[in-house]
């Protein structure tokens, strides 16, 4: 079904493990480093800020409100529609000495050059205590989330071949997380939705490679531990092409044209589904066979049966 490429000898990808190990290791420590260093940008979802809804008499377009709010020197605002093209909700970051009706009525004055029918239908301002929960809440869910997939991979596959998936999973994460860091994105719950479909898109790309491992190791009688892997991952190579390659059109399609409200989401979805289709072979196979794994110890253990070679004698 996903035979699209044909190879006449397998692609030698584990030749280059050792230098995919130590460049996987010192992006992450960068990663880790910056991370320590910079934090993450935490959005309005996390940090608390002002909510404002702006209501029109007729549709209205959300870049020329983003230009009003300029020509009235608002910065940092967050647009988006709600409910429909008519009504528009401002999030504003909290500012020192500025109170939630000041920020209302500076956002209706922008709103009133766009249209002169709007209206201010509410005003509200969110703590950063309900900040703290969500980012509290978020960790929880994906610590949940990455706490079944452990137990998950380590029922399924031997424990070298699972420690490897682990690894590969814990690549992603800290180096996605570590480029939002660096370049400061806003990490709002966008972002987050992102990171937990990362751990799953990951961890499905490295099962599909550890399933064909495990088959070849037991069927393919001649080979090193490095050969069996090559053929395993040439096998996948054109599922590989065809799930990474038109989930990343998908995702950069997004970047451009998918607006500001889920660009987070994008530059996560685009890291990782980058760093995801490496990892598997170079974090996550390169992992296992460095960590010894041979064919012996993918052959099914085998249970003998007491009296089953016997020979029943008849009196």
């Amino acid at each position: 079904m996903f035979q699209i490429l044909h190879f006449e000898k397998p692609i030698p990808f584990m030749r280059f493990a050792k230098l995919g190990m130590v460049l996987s290791a010192l992006v992450t420590v960068l990663a880790l480093y910056v991370l320590y260093d910079r934090g993450l940008n935490w959005g309005l979802d996390f940090t608390g800020g002002t909510t404002i809804e702006v209501g029109f008499q007729q549709s209205v377009s959300l870049d020329k409100m983003h230009e009003a709010l300029d020509q009235q020197k608002i910065d940092g605002a967050t647009l988006q529609f709600f409910g429909s093209s008519r009504d528009v909700l401002v999030r504003m970051a909290p500012q020192e000495g500025v109170k939630v009706e000041q920020q209302g009525n500076e956002v209706l004055a922008a709103a009133k050059l766009v249209d002169e029918s709007a209206v201010l239908k509410r005003v509200e301002f969110v703590g950063p205590s309900v900040g703290d929960e969500l980012a509290t809440d978020g960790a929880l869910a994906m610590l949940a989330s990455i706490l079944c997939i452990l137990i998950y991979v380590a029922v399924r596959f031997e424990w070298r071949l699972a420690t490897g998936g682990i690894l590969s999973l814990a690549h992603d994460v800290i180096i996605t997380l570590g480029i939002f860091a660096y370049f400061q994105y806003e990490f709002d719950l966008t972002v987050l939705a992102a990171l937990m479909t990362l751990v799953g898109y990951s961890l499905n790309d490295t099962i599909v490679v550890f399933d064909r491992v495990r088959e070849n190791f037991r069927k393919v009688r001649r080979g090193d531990t490095a050969e069996i892997m090559d053929l395993s991952m040439t096998e996948t190579l054109s599922r590989t092409i065809i799930t990474s390659g038109l989930t990343f059109v998908v995702v950069v399609a997004l970047l451009l044209k998918g607006g500001p409200l889920i660009h987070g989401f994008s530059i996560a979805m685009v890291i990782g589904v980058a760093f995801g289709t490496y990892s598997s072979i170079y974090v996550a196979s390169a992992s296992a066979m460095f960590l010894g794994i041979k064919r012996e110890h993918m052959l099914p253990t085998q249970v003998e049966k007491e009296g089953a070679d016997q020979q029943e004698i008849l009196p």
